[in-house]
């Protein structure tokens, strides 16, 4: 398990121990976290369950593949640190990682 804290676009936080093997996305649906929409269930169809990455955390992370980086060009939020949490597994190596929700999802 590794704690993931979401922070919605006004900075209210929202940490919780989401397990191995799941999708950072996964984590925030199952804890009900507001301001991931996750529209298409993690299948990487959309674009609403995007976040951004610290800086840091980019580096330790898969890079974005060319399905992942099409979804994103799809959202009017998405920026160089834009990343679909559908597409972040959890594991040992993303303990600590904090992510970031835009406005809106749309």
């Amino acid at each position: 398990m590794a704690k993931i804290t979401f922070v919605e676009h006004d900075g209210k936080e929202h940490s919780f121990e989401v397990e191995n093997g799941l999708s950072v996305m996964e984590g925030a649906v199952k804890n009900m976290v507001p301001g991931i929409d996750a529209d298409c269930g993690g299948a990487c169809a959309c674009a609403t369950c995007m976040v951004y990455i610290e800086p840091e955390w980019a580096a330790k992370l898969p890079a974005v593949d060319s399905q992942e980086e099409t979804m994103l060009s799809f959202s009017d939020h998405a920026t160089s640190e834009s990343r679909l949490a559908c597409q972040i597994k959890v594991s040992a190596a993303v303990e600590g990682l904090r992510v970031k929700m835009p406005k809106s999802q749309h």
